[in-house]
């Protein structure tokens, strides 16, 4: 019996070590604003997003920009918010709120979905590391050695939890914060002041409702797994303060950094315009930093999705396991195929989101029984009808140019899961988990 009571106190162990993969976060270990509002920022201070920012900002004057930006920014940033302040109620991950949705079987999509997307992300990210680093040092020839090592080291933090990506950020985000407006001060001498860039022509065009898609689709694939980090919230206005504010107000700042670059140097690189100015170890150190913070953060997401796929209650060998499939894929040149992918992110992923809403609004009303007090279904047909129309949705008017595809998306799904369920149950077919009654036997997540 001792044996048995110290494996069981192991599991426990390994369980919080975790981060509880599958299980809700329990009040002792939740944190607080600060806390969170450093891992989303450190999240959202993504170079990357600053080519959207580039991108937009040489087709439109300093007026309409501004408009395009936080237009986008608006959408973006209250999605997001809606679905932490789901995380931070219900304590689950992304992943675990698509078990309940989708069903037991419908959620391995959901894993393989956004797990998947995470590891390919990863890749993406770690060649386009590499990339600078073998540029600016010279390193011809050792690409695959910057990725593997790059890979590895970005990984630490996701492996340790949420405890180590939180202290990676605490560092990065004020150095990247500072480095940005300083640039902004040159960008600024560089035209002559602030009326100088209303001076700029536009030099290529693009449609309004486009722009406001860029603009949106720059982190709408990664705000839809926010619940992974806002479930640590002690409180729910909390998570909405922090993914708000990280996702209205950093994300916009950053497209701003972009943009700003794009118009005063000609460039939309932002880390090329930081080796113009001969900055070549700051911009070494702050694409590191600022990749570092991203990548653990899509490391830990498609750890706990592993976890779920699985069942295995810990995150660890999933986060390795998909670093090394980055690695692969990495060294293999997903770089080049980075616009179709983020396409495909743009259709696929915003509607989960919009489903999970909807069914946590209109179904659930906000109280979602607990997971080990849970038999679930293998798949709510429902629900999976809904996603499959806001996925429609999105796809079609992506491919007519109508509108905005991931808004479109969600709002589609939040809508046809209400619709659906009350078509079903005039039907007289409700297929939905049951919530097991005290004393009654619980079984084992699927």
């Amino acid at each position: 019996m001792p044996r048995l009571g110290a494996r069981r106190d192991a599991v426990a162990q390994t369980v919080v070590a975790d981060d509880y993969p599958l299980t809700e976060v329990p009040r002792s270990a939740r944190r607080g604003l600060l806390s969170l509002t450093t891992v989303l920022l450190g999240f959202v201070f993504f170079t990357p997003t600053m080519l959207a920012g580039a991108q937009v900002a040489t087709a439109f004057r300093p007026g309409t920009l501004l408009t395009v930006l936080l237009t986008g920014s608006v959408i973006l940033g209250t999605y997001v918010a809606v679905l932490a302040v789901i995380g931070a109620r219900t304590g689950l991950t992304t992943v675990l709120l698509a078990r309940y949705t989708l069903g037991s079987g419908g959620s391995k999509w959901a894993d393989l979905l956004l797990g998947g997307t995470q590891v390919c992300w990863y890749a993406v990210t770690a060649a386009f590391l590499s990339e600078l680093i073998v540029q600016a040092f010279g390193w011809h020839g050792f690409e695959w050695l910057v990725i593997i090592a790059g890979s590895a080291l970005t990984g630490l933090t996701a492996y340790i939890g949420y405890r180590g990506i939180e202290i990676l950020s605490a560092v990065s985000v004020p150095l990247m914060f500072v480095l940005c407006c300083w640039v902004v001060i040159k960008a600024t001498d560089e035209v002559g002041g602030i009326s100088g860039f209303g001076d700029i022509d536009p030099v290529t065009t693009l449609p309004w409702a486009t722009a406001v898609t860029i603009v949106v689709g720059t982190f709408v694939s990664g705000g839809t797994q926010t619940p992974n980090w806002s479930r640590f919230a002690r409180l729910p206005r909390q998570a909405f303060i922090a993914a708000f504010g990280s996702f209205f107000v950093a994300n916009l700042l950053m497209l701003v950094f972009g943009a700003v670059g794009a118009l005063a140097f000609a460039e939309g690189d932002f880390v090329s315009v930081l080796l113009r100015l001969n900055l070549t170890v700051a911009a070494v150190i702050l694409l590191t930093l600022n990749v570092w913070t991203t990548q653990d953060n899509a490391a830990y997401a498609f750890g706990l999705a592993g976890a779920e796929l699985t069942g295995v209650r810990g995150k660890r060998p999933f986060v390795v396991g998909g670093i090394a499939i980055a690695v692969v894929l990495a060294l293999s040149g997903i770089y080049e195929a980075l616009p179709q992918y983020l396409i495909l992110l743009g259709v696929l992923i915003p509607p989960l989101g919009g489903t999970i809403i909807g069914d946590y609004v209109f179904v659930w009303r906000g109280a979602l029984p607990p997971v080990d007090r849970t038999r679930f279904v293998r798949f709510r047909w429902t629900c999976v009808a809904a996603y499959a129309t806001g996925t429609s949705v999105a796809f079609v008017s992506d491919q007519l140019a109508v509108g905005l595809p991931p808004v479109q998306g969600i709002l589609a799904a939040v809508l046809a899961v209400p619709l659906f369920e009350s078509l079903a149950r005039r039907a007289g077919w409700h297929h939905n988990h049951t919530v097991l009654a005290p004393g009654e036997p619980a079984t084992a997540p699927a």
